[in-house]
């Protein structure tokens, strides 16, 4: 289920900074029509640090009523509570979602051991199918491969979101959970055709906010074995997944949404409009790729 090009959607805000439902929805709609594979609300894109529970909780709902079951939702749960992460996901279950997206703790810094009673919990209370997310620039500690071949062993854990960069882990992780109803998705977009190579089954994008149906080609060609045109596709795209993270995701990719006419507004404090001169470095990869005019 879990296979292939993910967004990871920005949350649109209008100029009250409240929630832009209707824009939303238009995302939704677009990503639909270009061919994305799934939809991820509220992870780290979607500014999950910033909503409150209400709000979190409202995005998937909207989420998920848009998509109308025609591509999955893997709704973001995580929290660096093991409780508030409980309530979140057992709120994408009752709303209809297909699976949790649940990232590492953050801040708290636990253990490994800490770590696999917390994703273990929330694996055995609520019954959906559960990805992990690793992300250690994010969380301050890493999810190492051997807890994560551990935790795989458990009902409801089905994958991992790998966005830590080390190759080497990733092969580990693979070669660990071998043979196991599994999978091993890219968490950066820059790394999505490294992590195909190796086994991995896809990218959760930011990228795809603005060139789903490129992703998914990127996707798509490398699955069916055509790695020239999957190679050609990245390479194009390279100079976009840099500027995305010229600052701190999703500020970049919220303002290349704005210029483009899409629903994003800008980012909730503590993230604030991208610096000038980081503006003209990444209007000009958008207008190179004839998404915004010169």
């Amino acid at each position: 289920m879990f296979e292939g090009a993910y967004t990871a959607m920005v949350t649109p805000f209008g100029e009250d900074d409240k929630i832009d439902d209707d824009g939303l929805r238009e995302n939704v709609k677009f990503q639909i029509k270009k061919g994305i594979h799934g939809l991820l609300p509220v992870g780290t894109t979607g500014e999950c640090a910033t909503l409150s529970h209400d709000e979190h909780n409202h995005v998937v709902d909207v989420v998920v009523d848009a998509a109308k079951g025609k591509v999955p939702v893997l709704a973001g749960t995580g929290s660096n509570s093991t409780w508030e992460a409980l309530m979140l996901t057992k709120h994408a279950k009752e709303v209809g979602a297909d699976g949790a997206l649940v990232v590492v703790p953050y801040y708290n810094r636990p253990t490994q051991a800490g770590l696999y009673a917390h994703f273990k919990k929330i694996a055995e209370e609520v019954d959906i199918p559960q990805v992990i997310y690793n992300i250690p620039s994010r969380t301050g500690v890493n999810l190492l491969p051997e807890t994560m071949a551990k935790l795989a062993r458990l009902k409801n854990i089905v994958g991992i979101k790998e966005a830590s960069g080390d190759m080497k882990q990733v092969e580990r992780i693979i070669e660990l959970t071998k043979g196991q109803d599994f999978v091993v998705t890219s968490g950066n977009d820059s790394d999505t055709l490294r992590i195909m190579e190796l086994g991995g089954v896809g990218v959760i994008s930011v990228a795809s906010n603005i060139v789903p149906d490129r992703v998914v080609k990127l996707v798509e060609s490398f699955r069916s074995g055509d790695v020239k045109t999957a190679e050609e596709i990245d390479r194009g795209l390279a100079s976009l997944f840099r500027e995305l993270f010229i600052e701190t995701n999703p500020g970049p990719v919220k303002m290349a949404m704005n210029w483009m006419g899409m629903a994003a507004g800008g980012p909730r404090l503590p993230l604030v409009e991208m610096e000038p001169e980081n503006q003209k470095k990444l209007y000009k990869v958008l207008a190179d790729m004839k998404l915004v005019r010169r």
